[in-house]
C-alpha cells in the first residue's frame, strides 16, 4: 500500500510465546484419516509447550491416533487482533512425576467435568501475526 504502513506483523519466537502465555483458550486442530476436527480447550503454556487436560473421548482418541497436531490461539479488541499457531506432536503423559508436575500447574478445568488425562503439545513450528484493523483502502491506493 502507497503511505500506509502494513497492517500485519510478524511476531517473532519470543512474542508469540509470550502472548500464548498470557491466555487460558485455544483450538486444538487433528485430522485422522484425512477428517479435520477442531476442539477448544484450555490450556497452559510453558517453556516445553502446551499442555491440556482432557478425558476420555473423541479428542484423546485422536491425538493418540495421529500425534500430529495444531493448536492455534489468538485474541481481537476494536483497534486490532493476533493469532499465534503451533504446529506439533502431542503425547499423553504417563510418567507419574510428569502428572505430578502438571497437577501443579494452574490448570483447572472450566466445565464441571473430571479430566484426568494431561496431553502436551511439544512445538516443531510456532507462527504469529498481529493485525491492525482498519478501512479497506481504496484501489486508487495500488
Amino acid at each position: 500500500m502507497v503511505g500506509e504502513a502494513n497492517p500485519i506483523t510478524v511476531l517473532d519466537r519470543d512474542e508469540s510465546w509470550m502472548l500464548l502465555r498470557g491466555e487460558r483458550f485455544g483450538r486444538l486442530a487433528v485430522s485422522v484419516a484425512n477428517e479435520p476436527n477442531i476442539f477448544p480447550v484450555n490450556f497452559f503454556a510453558d517453556d516445553d509447550g502446551i499442555l491440556i487436560r482432557t478425558s476420555q473421548g473423541t479428542k484423546l482418541l485422536e491425538v493418540t491416533i495421529n500425534s500430529k497436531v495444531a493448536f492455534e490461539v489468538d485474541h481481537h479488541n476494536e483497534h486490532g487482533a493476533w493469532s499465534v499457531v503451533l504446529q506439533g506432536e502431542a503425547h499423553v503423559l504417563e510418567r507419574q512425576e510428569e502428572i505430578a508436575a502438571a497437577d501443579e500447574l494452574p490448570l483447572r478445568t472450566w466445565i464441571p467435568t473430571l479430566k484426568l488425562v494431561y496431553v502436551r503439545i511439544t512445538p516443531t513450528s510456532l507462527s504469529g501475526r498481529r493485525f491492525r484493523f482498519g478501512p479497506e483502502p481504496s484501489l486508487d491506493l495500488y
